[in-house]
């Protein structure tokens, strides 16, 4: 590939990327430095077939394992300092070297180097993405469960106000059935009983739904089906004395009413039935009074019972006041339940619900994600790269084809010159510039104290053509020419060039 170098130097080269190979894993800046190193040794602009596709792969798996980029950076940098100092203190021809090493340096080392990086933060952003989902789906899970419980608890907890209010009035038809009179011993004894479980069933009932429900959990809302008088009334005929009582200029007319499946009818009678159920499991035999006030910002319900007039059964405290004050407090009401003078009283205020105006619906923001933003900023960088790389690539080239053309001198011209020709009648034919980088290495051995400049036969580029050689006696324009010669290219035959070769006036040689 023209790159000819005696085998120590292809040995060392070769040692040096397998060092790199092996620190790659664990130090890649380090593998990355060793072989942008090894082709600034081979050649300043950086550029070279033996160690240009090392030189991207190791670029590359710099990004892909290096978390940091502030050192892949300080690298490159590093490197096209030093590649530029090289240049300027070695290059045969600094300008479009350093265009070249450039052009290198951004396509051959940050290009792969970003799309390593580019690579990396997929691999990441998609391994975060599956723990994200799996962490969402044990959430999702996790909340169906609590909302399967929490369903659980609410019926049970509406079973248990529910089947606590008829017990307890079952247990005051009882107590009316045991004191009737002409009643049996035996009767009275069962209705004694009959009234004893029913309080046990209501605490049972009560401790098995009290582990079920939390402490600030409101009270369940489903429909009463019933009014808070036919409430009243139901308790009034099993034996509980209490009665309603609407207090005067509160009423309102029927149209301005709670409506019966709202939250502001269904929580008074909530209210209601649960102060009736403590009343009668704490304060038996007490008047229990309930006053309904409703306004037209809202329903007020009180519920006031005197001391106990008989022996309560023995029970423990419950949780329905704190579920009452979380469902009242949670509508904006305000809750209060506490001793009254001998006896207690609930008091609760519910507002009026106001019918919200429909509110348009706007489409959900878009899910920032990312993603979608790394992606960008790693496009971006390609992208600048790309640009800033094609702009270099194409000066180099356009620079490599400027002096590659207007250093030829043609054949016809070569064949016209004469061996002791002075050089200013020889600077006429020859070009504006010498060719910048010549088959030194191929040329014969020039005369000695000779000062020889090299020329290319052909305009052709990206090609190995054929070099005339010049040589003259002195430096500048006072020597005279004294050896011309013809340097073939690789791998054309020699006898392509005997065209070329042709003898000099006096009889000399064309070498």
């Amino acid at each position: 590939m023209n790159e000819p170098r005696p085998l120590w130097q292809q040995l060392a080269g070769l040692g040096v990327l397998a060092v790199a190979a092996a620190l790659s894993r664990r130090r890649p800046l380090v593998s990355f430095t060793l072989t942008a190193a090894l082709g600034l040794t081979a050649a300043p602009a950086l550029f070279t077939v033996s160690y240009g596709p090392a030189l991207g792969v190791f670029a590359l798996l710099l990004g892909l394992r290096a978390q940091r980029a502030r050192p892949a950076v300080a690298a490159f940098v590093a490197v096209g300092l030093v590649g530029t100092a090289r240049i300027a203190l070695v290059g045969a021809d600094p300008p479009p070297e350093w265009l070249v090493m450039t052009g290198t340096l951004l396509f051959g080392c940050v290009f792969p180097w970003l799309c390593g990086r580019y690579w990396r933060q997929s691999r990441a952003l998609a391994e975060a993405g599956w723990l994200r989902a799996a962490r969402l789906e044990d959430e999702q899970r996790h909340a169906e469960e609590r909302a399967r419980l929490r369903e659980r608890a609410r019926i049970a907890q509406d079973m248990h106000d529910s089947l606590g209010h008829e017990l307890s009035l079952l247990a005051l038809r009882a107590a009316a059935l045991q004191v009737s009179p002409g009643l049996a011993t035996d009767h009275r004894a069962a209705a004694a009983d009959l009234r004893a479980a029913a309080a046990d069933a209501t605490d049972h009932l009560h401790r098995i739904i009290g582990v079920l429900r939390e402490d600030d959990e409101p009270a369940p809302l489903a429909p009463a089906g019933e009014s808070i008088e036919e409430l009243v009334a139901r308790a009034a005929e099993s034996g509980l004395p209490v009665r309603v009582e609407r207090p005067r200029g509160t009423a309102v007319p029927s149209a301005a009413a709670p409506e019966p499946g709202g939250v502001a009818g269904r929580l008074p009678h909530r209210v209601v039935r649960e102060a009736l159920t403590n009343a009668a499991r704490h304060a038996p035999g007490a008047p229990v009074v309930v006053a309904v006030g409703s306004h037209a910002h809202g329903t007020t319900v009180t519920v006031t019972n005197g001391p106990a007039t008989e022996e309560a059964a023995p029970t423990q405290g419950g949780s329905g006041l704190l579920g009452l004050r979380a469902a009242v407090t949670s509508v904006g009401g305000d809750f209060s339940a506490g001793p009254h003078g001998d006896g207690f009283r609930v008091r609760a205020y519910v507002p009026a619900q106001q019918p919200t105006p429909a509110t348009p619906v706007l489409p959900p923001p878009a899910p920032t994600s990312p993603f979608p933003r790394a992606r960008r900023r790693v496009a971006l960088g390609l992208g600048a790269a790309a640009g800033a790389g094609v702009v270099l690539v194409g000066a180099a080239f356009g620079w490599y084809a400027y002096t590659e053309t207007h250093s030829v001198l043609t054949p016809a011209a070569y064949a016209q010159l004469r061996p002791g020709t002075p050089y200013d009648e020889v600077a006429p034919v020859l070009p504006d510039r010498e060719a910048h980088d010549p088959p030194t290495d191929r040329a014969p051995a020039p005369p000695p104290g000779a000062h020889c400049r090299y020329y290319r036969a052909s305009g052709e580029l990206l090609v190995s053509i054929d070099h005339f050689r010049l040589c003259f006696d002195a430096p500048g324009r006072q020597g005279k020419l004294i050896a011309k010669d013809v340097v073939p290219g690789v791998g054309r035959p020699d006898q392509d060039h005997d065209e070329n070769a042709e003898n000099t006036e006096n009889g000399g040689p064309v070498r």
